[in-house]
């Protein structure tokens, strides 16, 4: 059992016995009397989304989580094969299961999947990765640094603000977090 300040993004917690995943917190401290922790929650097993306000003190469920290593491999039909990196068993999953991380996957990339127990909550891209730039707005001559952004297509449909002297053709490093550009790699 954890306290409502103890909530971070990510976490999953046992909310009206149910198991849902943080999506945003946000603490909110009024002059008087007692703290509140705003978060929305999403629930694993519905979809469905709920604000709820947790005082500082209330004890809250975490709710701990196995994670294991799987290889994306491949698309067939509107299911999904990945690999577990350790046993090379293979796992299907429904087009619903990868709804979230569609625009992330490439073959041989190796993503994160939660399990509770034997259910699969969900699968996590890594923290970077490296796309080629597919389409663009042509480079400026004059355009600086400083310059706004310009949206960039990547190779698997996802569209991220990259600077403007990324080319088409350049591949580039981005934060799938936040789906922020990072860096250029070549």
């Amino acid at each position: 059992m954890i306290v409502g300040t103890q909530i971070r993004v990510g976490m999953i917690i046992k909310y009206r016995d149910a198991l849902c995943k943080v999506i945003s917190m946000q603490h909110q401290h009024l002059g008087r009397g007692a703290s509140k922790i705003i978060v929305k929650l999403k629930n694993i097993q519905t979809g469905a989304q709920v604000e709820y306000k947790f005082r500082s003190d209330e004890r809250v469920e975490q709710v701990r989580i196995d994670e294991h290593e799987l290889e994306y491999l491949y698309t067939a039909g509107g299911e999904y094969c990945f690999m577990h990196t350790d046993t090379y068993e293979q796992e299907i999953f429904p087009d619903e299961m990868v709804e979230d991380i569609k625009l992330y996957l490439m073959p041989n990339v190796k993503y994160i999947a939660e399990y509770f127990g034997d259910k699969l909550l969900g699968i996590r891209p890594p923290r970077t990765m490296d796309l080629k730039v597919i389409a663009t707005e042509p480079n400026l001559r004059g355009a600086t640094v400083s310059a706004s952004m310009k949206p960039a297509t990547l190779e698997t449909g996802l569209v991220v603000d990259v600077p403007p002297f990324v080319e088409i053709g350049e591949v580039i490093r981005f934060d799938t977090e936040y789906n922020k550009y990072l860096e250029r790699v070549s």
